[in-house]
């Protein structure tokens, strides 16, 4: 990850973070292990915890062995280990946040607590920020899915084919002649689609806003309505960034044996709906007619390893620039979300295809 090799000298050189007390929330993988070394060569502290479903235990051991750094986190922890997890990070009392679906934010804005600047990692939380936690914030939060960048690289090169990767090892099945519903054609379903069409798939596309869903057209996609499209499909994955897209009278509709899956921060499957479930294994159980995969968390990161590397290194490059520039001159940023800054783009944009060329 030769972004964050490079940041991580400047961190330790510039101290930017020293004194403050990081309270962190992202998933808990390897990758996630390089910036979190970055962030403490820059002088803080740091609480960590990750997501349902999606901790790798090892990693969370390793980072909880270092200096600076405690970590709540485990690979069994549901929604309410997760938000149990949340509070003990508030309770320890950051004044700084890096967070992922805003879970930080909205305990802190409910809490009232003394925190002076944040990041956002995801469309789920961004959502959050315009919606739920609209006019309630009190301190800048730098939205990192609001980059172009993350859009274009991340959300759309580095999800789509990941979250493909994930299907094939949870299940073992031929993706060719399968029909998927994809329900969501923003950055990350549209690279879940195209990475499903591109291995041979038949793609019903489910999308909402008239120029995502006519985008989805061009693309060469069948979009449907959601109602139509779920008696269609052999499996349906969902990556809208929102919340009980599925439910009971969705679940009704799908064919017998039906797979689901979610690929969104939050899992957008009812969980009540679905009732109690079998394992069948590790990565799939059934719930009466339909099998539900990877808990219905977050897909490429339950049965896959996330995110590929390089991508990764860009996506947590935008971070660690996001949360220098906070650091450093927080008077320059509005209260509430707003979004990478263009000279963090740049600079990001230019590092990583240096990085590209220089392995040519």
């Amino acid at each position: 990850m030769p972004l964050l090799a490079a940041l991580r000298a400047e961190y330790a050189a510039e101290r930017p973070l020293a004194g403050r007390r990081l309270g962190m929330c992202l998933h808990v993988e390897p990758k996630t292990a390089v910036l979190v070394e970055v962030l403490l060569a820059g002088g803080c502290e740091i609480a960590l915890t990750g997501s349902p479903a999606t901790t790798d235990d090892g990693t969370a051991a390793a980072l909880d062995s270092l200096e600076g750094i405690t970590v709540w986190a485990a690979n069994a922890d549901d929604g309410a280990a997760h938000a149990a997890q949340i509070e003990r990070i508030l309770d320890w009392g950051p004044d700084v946040l890096l967070d992922n679906g805003a879970d930080l934010i909205a305990g802190t804005v409910t809490r009232g607590l003394a925190v002076t600047a944040a990041t956002e990692e995801t469309t789920s939380g961004a959502n959050r920020l315009k919606a739920e936690l609209s006019e309630r914030v009190p301190f800048p939060v730098v939205v990192i899915d609001d980059s172009p960048l993350k859009r274009l690289i991340e959300n759309t090169y580095g999800v789509g084919p990941t979250v493909v990767e994930g299907f094939m090892r949870a299940t073992n099945l031929l993706v060719a002649a399968t029909t998927f519903c994809v329900v969501g054609y923003g950055a990350c379903g549209r690279g879940v689609a195209r990475a499903l069409r591109a291995d041979g798939a038949t793609v019903l596309v489910v999308e909402r806003d008239p120029v995502r869903a006519l985008e989805a057209a061009f693309d060469g996609m069948r979009v449907r309505e959601l109602q139509a499209a779920l008696p269609e499909a052999d499996v349906v994955i969902t990556v809208t960034g929102t919340t009980g897209v599925i439910g009971a009278a969705e679940l009704a509709l799908l064919r017998d044996d039906a797979l689901l899956a979610n690929a969104g921060h939050f899992s957008e499957i009812d969980a009540t709906a679905l009732g109690r479930g079998e394992r069948v294994t590790d990565q799939v159980s059934r719930h009466g007619r339909v099998r539900l995969l990877g808990r219905g968390e977050m897909l490429n990161l339950t049965a896959a390893t996330g995110n590929q590397i390089q991508v990764m290194d860009l996506g947590f490059a935008l971070q660690a620039h996001s949360l220098r520039e906070l650091a450093r001159d927080p008077s320059r940023f509005s209260d509430g979300p707003q979004p990478v800054p263009t000279n963090v783009d740049d600079a990001v944009a230019h590092a990583m295809l240096a990085a590209l060329s220089a392995t040519r």
